[in-house]
């Protein structure tokens, strides 16, 4: 027998039930028991954070950036800026913004942008307090251990930025390529 007059030979399109708060989803697809649905989290997973290469407060482990920190912050900071800008900031300019801004009381606010940054890049915790706090609380110990963090990441603040570039350059051109065999 044919088809009765008027239908197609075209299937139906099939409704598929989703998982809401309220309906439940069954293994089969209809509704039902409550399916386990992944959540895209491992059960047992747990967000780690890199911590601090150093202490706030262990301004003796670089006690010469230490010195230089307390006599002038700016050359500390003016160097910290450089890297974190990657050149974009040169040393000195960052050094009198901030050297102006310190006589005002208000180096923190020029200063705290640029730990947070540091956190970002590296993602560092905003410890032991919100970066403005630590900045204004306890700067020379803040900008020790940044340059302390940039140091331990690879960079040598004294260089500035063109001088970490040209650095690791002459580093990469050195390094031998690996997984080659001498044919003969």
């Amino acid at each position: 027998m044919g088809r009765p007059v008027g239908q197609t030979n075209q299937a139906q399109p099939s409704v598929q039930h989703t998982a809401s708060p309220s309906n439940k989803v069954s293994h089969n697809g209809g509704i039902g028991k409550p399916a386990n649905i992944p959540t895209g989290i491992p059960v047992n997973y747990q967000q780690t954070q890199n911590q601090w290469s150093s202490q706030l407060f262990d301004c003796m482990n670089d006690s010469e950036n230490a010195v230089i920190t307390l006599i002038a912050p700016c050359v500390t900071f003016g160097q910290i800026a450089e890297i974190v800008d990657e050149g974009a900031t040169p040393c000195a300019t960052a050094g009198l913004l901030y050297g102006a801004l310190f006589f005002t009381g208000a180096s923190f606010v020029y200063s705290y942008m640029f730990r947070a940054r540091i956190r970002k890049k590296f993602g560092l915790p905003d410890a032991p307090a919100p970066d403005w706090i630590t900045h204004l609380v306890c700067m020379p110990f803040a900008l020790c251990q940044e340059y302390r963090e940039l140091k331990h990441h690879g960079f040598d603040p004294i260089l500035g930025w063109a001088g970490n570039v040209q650095q690791a350059q002459q580093q990469e051109m050195m390094t031998p390529p690996t997984g080659q065999r001498m044919m003969g």
